[in-house]
Formats: C-alpha cells, structure tokens, sequence
C-alpha cells in the first residue's frame, strides 16, 4: 500500500514539532497522536487506510524528530494538550478530530473533555484514563520523582551495537510489538551515534510521574466529553480485563483480535482497526 505522507516540521512559540500529514487537503481534518516512546510513525500503517481524511500524525514532545522540552521541563499531560491546539492554531483547524493510542488516546481524551468546542470527533486505541495510581503514600511517589530529577544529568540512555540490536530491543520492550513494528519506529526513532546507536527520545520521558490523578478525577474528566467517541479495545492489549473500568465508560466500545499496538503490528490489524474508523470519522 503506498504511503504517500508529507513530512512536516511546526514551529511553536515554545518548541518545534515534527509530523506526517496523510490525506486530501480539504478533507475533514484529524490529528493523531502515539504512546509513550513511541513516535508518528506508530499510524505508517493505519493512515493509508484512512482515505477520506486529512490527517496529522504528530512526534508529541520529547519523541521522534521533535524538540524536547528545555531544561527543567517535565512531561504533563497538559502540556502535550496545548501543544497539539497550537499545532491546530497553526494549521488553521478551528474543529477538529482526535486519534489517540495509548498514552495520546489519555491525551486526546482530556483535551477532548477540557476544548469541547474545538474537538469534533475522538478516536482513542487501547488508551482512555492513566494508569491508577498505587496506593502508596504520595509523598513517596513525589520524593521518588524528585529524587529521579536530581540524578538526571547521570542517566544515559541505553546504547546498542547495531539497528538490528535496538530493533530487536524496542520489539521485546515491556509493551511489546511485532518486528516490523519496531522498524517503523525505528525509522523516526532511532539515531545513529557513537560506538552505535540510541533512540532520540527525551530521557526525561522514563522518569517517575511526580502527582497522578485519582481514579475517580481521571472518570470524571472522560464524563466531560461531548462528542461522539469510540474506543477500540485489543483482545491481548492492557483495556480487555479491565471490565471494571470498561463498564464506567460512556464511549462506543469495539474489541478487536490483537495485542497493545494492534493497529501498527501487522496490514491485518490496521485493516481492522481503519474498518472501524473510517465509518465512524465519515458518519454525518
């Protein structure tokens, strides 16, 4: 399937971003964002899929071709939301849809609830609330993360031999993908340097969240969104067990045969998930 994508760079008052656009110049306009580590080329199989659409993939902050925060910056949620409204801003897109996975689903579905009157339609994979928080004291959580933030300048990110060794790394990751799933990821996020090659990621993005939203908030922002939303839900993925949160939803829900990154592993996969897309992107 050709992938014919415009690669993009967009810059914003406070840092620039990069991207892929995919689709008709004048078609509804959607912007999809990736999970935690991952980059824009986690839609590489999905946008060819997703014809009556014009859609921006974006490198979230800290990932792939993107800047990185300045120094003393952390990751918020938040953050990423204002980003992507002034991406729209610059775009020209006063409404607009949201395509989220995994961490961009929970981001895609905040900004969503907050910016009613700029979301049209919201889209998430395998991704709605962040993770729960332990039930441990949040001052220890808090403590950990700063602690985390003290050491920073002495952390190196993880360096490998060869492509073939970080490739082979990314698949068996703790949220894993297929082998060429990890290529295409691999294409945006991975840099050569030396004595081998390490992934461009910010290394601040594997740092201890220092405050996490109780369950209960995290619910009650979700409750907040007014459009029409849908959830695609993998058979092997971290949602399909959690029926006690599932059942809390007021999205459409679909469950789809797949793991984590069902919409990037494979062509079937991405067939599937764009079969339940489309209709619900392109529906009056």
């Amino acid at each position: 399937m050709t992938q014919a994508f415009e690669a993009v760079r967009l810059p914003l008052e406070h840092i620039e971003l990069a991207g892929l656009l995919h689709g008709p110049r004048h078609a509804p306009p959607v912007i999809a964002l990736h999970g935690w580590l991952d980059n824009a080329n986690s839609f590489a199989r999905l946008l060819p899929r997703l014809p009556g659409l014009r859609v921006l993939a974006l490198d979230l902050a800290g990932h792939g071709l993107s800047g990185h925060r300045p120094a003393g910056s952390l990751y918020a949620p938040w953050e990423y939301a204002r980003d992507v409204l002034q991406v729209a801003e610059q775009l020209g897109w006063e409404r607009f849809s949201l395509l989220g996975h995994s961490m961009g689903a929970i981001i895609a579905a905040q900004l969503a609830a907050a910016m009613p009157e700029r979301v049209e339609r919201l889209a998430l994979i395998e991704g709605v609330i962040p993770p729960d928080a332990p039930p441990a004291n949040p001052a220890q959580r808090l403590g950990k993360a700063l602690r985390e933030q003290l050491a920073q300048g002495s952390r190196r990110k993880p360096l490998y031999g060869s492509r073939h060794q970080a490739v082979r790394a990314r698949s068996l990751s703790g949220l894993p993908v297929s082998e060429s799933a990890a290529q295409l990821l691999a294409d945006r996020g991975l840099m050569e340097v030396e004595g081998g090659f390490t992934w461009r990621s910010d290394n601040r993005l594997t740092l201890t969240t220092p405050m996490r939203l109780e369950p209960a908030q995290a619910l009650e922002i979700v409750h907040q969104v007014q459009c029409p939303a849908l959830l695609v839900i993998a058979e092997q993925g971290l949602l399909a067990k959690r029926n006690d949160l599932l059942e809390r939803l007021p999205f459409e829900q679909v469950r789809l045969p797949g793991g984590h990154h069902l919409h990037l592993d494979d062509e079937q996969g991405a067939d599937r998930v764009a079969a339940c897309i489309n209709p619900f992107f392109t529906s009056p």
